[in-house]
């Protein structure tokens, strides 16, 4: 049973439009992760994400749908090889691949998210579909299904970019392109403790990325390793098949 959307025919694809198919949509960015990541990390990650578990989910297995590798980057375009989408943008283009599905027949979809920068506007964008077609499940898996593996794993503060996390992610899953011997920590300013990534009392403010790290990066990628990246990829993708898994047995 195939399950990459892209890589069906129609007549293939037609039989996949059963009210009990889930279908994933991957979406991520192209955007700086420091000196040492490849630009497309997050789009890569949420599409490995995807694959991984619809591999491994019991039949009528998932769809895959091409993902969308363009995000809200906006805080990284002081960097060169950034590209970003404006935040209506990408509300805009994930109603009109949604709709399409539903106008196909779908009935459960899962949109899930490689990148920080994007959650807002995919919750604007599920939320608006949520409430125009009643009878369709719209999910958003904002990484949060594995969190408690991350935060055992990796304990430094604010790393959520290019740092420990992401480069023991990166390492497992293609640490080809991981130039390791130009990752180094990052410099972190905040202007107050309460805007911290890792603040118990936090609120929340959108500066560029040069403002609150020298280099670009929000953690210590020296200490990643592939072995924290393997345990952290199974985590996630464990909970996501259990995600699915779920959702296929919904009414």
């Amino acid at each position: 049973m195939k399950i990459l959307l892209g890589e069906m025919t129609r007549e293939e694809a037609s039989k996949r439009f059963t009210p009990d198919t889930v279908f994933l949509l991957p979406v991520g960015s192209v955007e700086q992760h420091g000196p040492h990541l490849p630009l497309d990390t997050d789009a890569f990650d949420a599409n490995y994400a995807c694959i991984e578990a619809a591999m491994r989910c019991s039949d009528p297995k998932p769809v895959v749908l091409p993902p969308v590798y363009y995000g809200v980057s906006l805080h990284h375009m002081h960097y060169k090889g950034t590209i970003t989408l404006m935040p209506e943008t990408l509300i805009t283009v994930i109603v009109d691949i949604c709709t399409s599905l539903v106008r196909h027949g779908a009935k459960k979809i899962v949109v899930v998210n490689g990148h920080g920068g994007n959650a807002h506007a995919l919750g604007c964008a599920l939320q608006t579909l949520s409430h125009q077609y009643e009878e369709v499940l719209f999910v958003l898996d904002n990484g949060g299904l594995a969190e408690g593996t991350r935060k055992r794993l990796f304990t430094g503060r604010n790393d959520v970019h290019a740092g420990e996390y992401e480069t023991s992610t990166s390492l497992y899953n293609r640490g080809d392109l991981v130039q390791l011997e130009k990752a180094k920590e990052g410099e972190i300013i905040f202007p107050s403790r309460y805007l911290e990534f890792s603040a118990a009392e936090r609120a929340h403010y959108f500066p560029f990325m040069d403002m609150v790290s020298s280099n670009g990066v929000l953690g210590n990628p020296e200490k990643a390793s592939k072995e924290k990246g393997k345990e952290m990829w199974e985590a996630m993708i464990a909970g996501l098949v259990n995600l699915i898994e779920d959702l296929k047995r919904s009414g």
